[in-house]
């Protein structure tokens, strides 16, 4: 905000604030917060005293939004509510050439006794502050530590050195407000859009990097089972040697690290060489090229295993990535914010282990997802609200007393329908409803259950749903 536009917004606010009471302090962070001022028409008094965007006017806000946005109180904004509550705004004036407000409050405690107070928004730059002063003028707390004369607790205030004024004409203009009812609204209009953009780039940012580590770690993985892949060796090789130098155990030639034998697999059989300890007997050499063989053989089978495992995982980490371009381009916050990493996978987090006591049954979808039905209601609340994740599926009978079903999506991806339907046959066959020819199942992210304030253990509430019905059925087997 410039000079002219600070100007305007200080004739709008004091037509709008003098006379208001002061109310509650909804800190949103650090250097901003929100003043209640007991206006109509939810609005409310913003000020922000970051460096790099000071500014203050009026937002349009609904109150259980501010108060489930607000963080502590620091104890600053504490001495400003002890002091300042239920005190009434007799003026507000901006400093002359100066991007400075002075906002002067009379307050009556129980006694009938006025006190005056001033609060200072300082608006300028790297020294952009809040302060609270008494009668005389002097500083009694501010939200900044800042240095230099009259900005120190006990000083008479004065304001900074001058902050100095844009001076290109188009940047002296006042913020441009057509289209709004007033300057207000338009500045909140402008700001709003701007965070969000920052918040989708830093987003962004976030999803892309860690997507990027994700695949780098895969593929290193991959080059490294690889790797140790080649270095055991052919199974076959091995095993054809063992083979030869048993076969030509009366009529092979010893010819130092070498024995020279007969290739009988060949077709022209003819003699080649196969090398061996010099201090090996031709069985010993033959027992060596064996154990290479089993161990070829069996790490063959343990690592390959492992390869198609991580080139899985790499082909999701590919789609994933595929998905948060998408998401970017088409500013999808929500989207790119359900494709960042969870607490438990940021880089030096170390998860925290989930129960894997009795407390759920465990299956394998005939798509390879994991699904976990809870035991017991104490287990149930445990499933979903501590080890489900935002994205994971989840399911219970509805109108039936049973268990909560989560269905395990870390990749983020869609649930195909036949682990859907294997899901619901789990949540209705641990039901009320097991005996039921048909039962429905209501299904929906784990992100829109909730739990009621007070409610028993096992009792959820959900804010989107759909149903299917099912036939109650184990599709595994397993207990009942």
């Amino acid at each position: 905000m410039n000079e002219a536009t600070f100007s305007a917004i200080a004739a709008e606010l004091s037509s709008e604030l003098t006379g208001s009471k002061f109310g509650k302090i909804f800190p949103l962070t650090r250097n901003q917060i929100i003043i209640d001022l007991r206006l109509p028409d939810s609005k409310y008094l913003f000020i922000s005293i970051e460096p790099n965007s000071p500014r203050m006017y009026l937002v349009i806000r609904r109150f259980r939004d501010l108060d489930a946005q607000s963080k502590t109180l620091t104890p600053f904004l504490q001495f400003l509510r002890n002091r300042l509550s239920g005190g009434t705004l007799t003026s507000l004036h901006k400093l002359p050439d100066d991007r400075i407000f002075r906002f002067e409050f009379e307050v009556r405690d129980d006694v009938g006794i006025t006190s005056k107070y001033l609060m200072i928004a300082q608006f300028s730059g790297r020294s952009s502050n809040l302060f609270l002063l008494d009668e005389r003028g002097l500083i009694l707390t501010s939200t900044r530590e800042t240095s230099g004369p009259g900005q120190e607790v006990g000083d008479e205030y004065s304001p900074p050195a001058p902050f100095e004024s844009d001076r290109a004409a188009s940047e002296n203009a006042v913020f441009p407000s057509k289209g709004f009812v007033d300057l207000s609204t338009a500045l909140d209009s402008f700001y709003l859009e701007k965070e969000t953009r920052t918040k989708l780039r830093n987003l962004a940012s976030t999803a892309r990097a860690s997507v990027k580590r994700e695949i780098r770690k895969s593929e290193k993985l991959l080059r490294n089972l690889e790797k140790d892949l080649s270095e055991h060796g052919s199974a076959e090789h091995w095993k054809r040697c063992g083979d030869l130098l048993l076969a030509n155990a009366a009529t092979a030639r010893r010819e130092n690290d070498k024995f020279v034998v007969v290739d009988y697999y060949a077709g022209d059989t003819p003699e080649i060489e196969i090398e061996a300890d010099e201090n090996h007997s031709i069985a010993e050499a033959a027992e060596n090229y064996f154990k290479k063989y089993t161990k070829a053989r069996n790490a063959a089978a343990a690592i390959s295993s492992r390869v198609k495992d991580v080139k899985a995982e790499l082909e999701m980490l590919y789609k994933r990535k595929e998905a948060l371009e998408e998401a970017v381009a088409d500013e999808d916050v929500s989207a790119i914010e359900a494709l960042l990493p969870t607490r438990d996978e940021l880089p030096g987090k170390r998860k925290k282990p989930i129960d894997s006591g009795d407390g759920f049954r465990r299956y394998t979808s005939s798509d390879g997802f994991e699904i976990l039905v809870g035991r017991r209601s104490k287990d149930n609340d445990i499933l979903t609200f501590k080890v489900a994740r935002s994205l994971d599926l989840w399911l219970h009978a509805a109108d039936y007393p049973g268990s909560h079903v989560v269905v395990r999506n870390p990749n983020r991806l869609e649930i195909p329908q036949r682990t859907l339907l294997e899901a619901a046959e789990l949540a209705a066959f641990f039901s009320k409803a097991k005996s039921e020819p048909k039962a429905a199942v209501h299904y929906t992210q784990k992100k829109f259950v909730n739990k009621p304030k007070g409610a028993a253990p096992g009792l959820v509430s959900l804010a989107s749903f759909k149903t299917l019905l099912v036939e109650p059925k184990n599709p595994q087997g397993g207990d009942s």
